[in-house]
């Protein structure tokens, strides 16, 4: 098992890491919206859910893989009526690959976050 830190990222605010690699598999902790120079986020599910893709994408190259190994990615939205957005930001970004996917309405996130993002890619 090898922990994966990317210092293009905030450090985690909790006890965890940005990423696991295990096997072949890297496993990416939720990541919310943090604009990373600022330590803010962005206005508006649309670049919320931009910015916390760009930062599954940061933990990606950390561990030397990219968007096109993803084989699994959770996305907590605060409220359903963003899912449509969301799911067609997520259809413009991945394009032809379709991991398997979960869109999950769960009320509140951490510091008023309106998405968090986890995932699971293959890094060989």
């Amino acid at each position: 098992m090898n922990i994966i830190t990317s210092a293009k990222l905030p450090a985690p605010g909790g006890h965890y890491s940005h990423g696991v690699v295990s096997g072949n598999l890297l496993f990416v902790s939720g990541q919310l919206p943090f604009i990373p120079a600022s330590g803010s986020f962005p206005e508006g599910i649309e670049a919320q859910f931009d910015q916390a893709m760009a930062n599954v994408e940061t933990v990606l190259h950390a561990a030397d893989t990219s968007l096109a190994k993803l084989v699994s990615v959770q996305i907590f939205i605060t409220d359903v009526q963003y899912w449509p957005t969301v799911n067609a930001r997520y259809a413009a970004l991945m394009g032809e690959h379709r991991p398997a996917r979960a869109i999950i309405p769960c009320g509140e996130l951490h510091h008023g976050a309106l998405v968090e993002i986890t995932a699971v890619a293959e890094i060989r």
